[in-house]
């Protein structure tokens, strides 16, 4: 009749493990608010820093670009380092991800937060 409270201290154990991801997963988060990655275009003429969240933190233009009339390769330049930075950046978020599941004994390939 009281096999079923068997269970409860698994449930309890699950609940109190759920509960430790969620504080490591907000505690990760803010983290990678303040983790910074480097992007550029251009051989480095244009260069950008990033947050691993994508917020875009400083961007570096070399004055020789811009005395001339090419404000399209300018521009396009500016993209591709930006991209290259939120490229970086979403990277080095997952891997981060990674050593989280890894840290909670999850599978490396389980997708988190769920």
């Amino acid at each position: 009749m009281l096999k079923g409270l068997g269970g409860l201290g698994d449930m309890a154990k699950m609940m109190k493990a759920a509960q430790d991801m969620q504080t490591k997963m907000g505690e990760l988060q803010e983290q990678m608010a303040e983790m910074t990655v480097d992007g550029e275009s251009g051989a480095g003429l244009v260069k950008v820093t990033a947050s691993l969240k994508g917020d875009l933190k400083s961007l570096d233009i070399d004055p020789s670009i811009l005395g001339g009339d090419d404000k399209e390769v300018v521009e396009d330049l500016i993209l591709a380092a930006i991209k290259d930075a939120q490229s970086k950046a979403s990277e080095a978020q997952q891997a981060e991800m990674v050593k989280l599941s890894e840290s909670l004994g999850l599978p490396k390939d389980m997708k988190l937060p769920f």
